[in-house]
């Protein structure tokens, strides 16, 4: 099994038959029993993501690979794909928190906003010991229609999440645009070993979800029922053994890092 940057429902219910004398039997303990209650949970979250959707952005990273050839070291330009989310705002920027290695390496940086519009983004700050990143976007390069349009996430306290609650990833899933998948949270605290684009090996904390996480979804939003930012999803464990295993940074443990690289004066 190997752990990747995250970048680039039916139940089926088996019924069994009982018996008389077993029907009786249980018929005689209903007393200790405790009984099932159904629960529906609504699968429908299109009203959370078109609240959040406006807050989410695409990361298109051009910049140079360098190749060992037998005839030396060539450069070639090259394309990946990721996500972002608009964490703030002030008079001249906008804030859009990231992962590290959705921007390592980059000559440029476009920032696709969810109704197309397309601008040049800056690297504010990096972090690669936690895969954090922050881009800035100068409001002078936003259409007013878009400017208007736009949202700066509203963030959650993962501290608070419990396994098992609904878990939603938005991101820009395989570079084909933002796209929205959905399942639980499935585990808090996972340590995961990643290696970093500098060949380090770099330990983290993270949640755990099911829902489908894809190249793409790096730095793209996992938000819980109430449309809220409570991670940052930035890997997920491919093996042909498994399915359903995404990681996102938490946003209580992220946000001071991203908040300091907001704040840094240096543009």
């Amino acid at each position: 099994s190997r752990f990747f940057p995250a970048e680039t429902a039916a139940i089926e219910q088996q019924k069994g038959e009982t018996s008389e004398s077993e029907e009786s039997s249980n018929a005689s303990k209903s007393d200790s029993i405790v009984k099932a209650t159904a629960t529906t949970i609504s699968t429908d979250v299109s009203e959370i993501v078109e609240n959040v959707l406006p807050a989410i952005v695409q990361v298109t990273n051009v910049g140079l690979t360098e190749y060992q050839t037998s005839f030396g070291t060539v450069q070639q330009e090259s394309t990946s794909a990721g996500s972002g989310i608009i964490v703030s705002q002030d008079e001249d920027y906008i804030y859009i928190a990231t992962n590290n290695h959705v921007v390592s390496g980059a000559e440029t940086l476009t920032i696709t906003f969810n109704d197309g519009e397309a601008v040049e983004g800056s690297i504010k700050g990096t972090d690669s010991s936690c895969d954090l990143a922050v881009v800035s976007v100068a409001i002078a390069d936003i259409p007013d229609d878009t400017l208007s349009a736009i949202k700066v996430a509203t963030l959650g306290d993962s501290d608070a999440t419990v396994v098992g609650e609904a878990a939603i990833v938005i991101g820009n899933a395989m570079g084909y645009g933002t796209s929205v998948t959905n399942g639980i949270i499935s585990a808090k605290d996972r340590e995961v070993s990643i290696t970093d684009d500098s060949g380090n090996v770099v330990s983290n904390t993270f949640l755990q979800t099911n829902a489908a996480v894809n190249p793409g979804n790096s730095g793209g939003a996992l938000l819980n029922a109430n449309g809220e930012v409570i991670g940052i999803v930035s890997a997920k464990l491919s093996d042909t053994t498994v399915e359903g295993m995404g990681y996102a940074i938490p946003i209580s443990y992220a946000w001071d890092i991203i908040q300091q690289m907001v704040d840094n004066d240096v543009v």
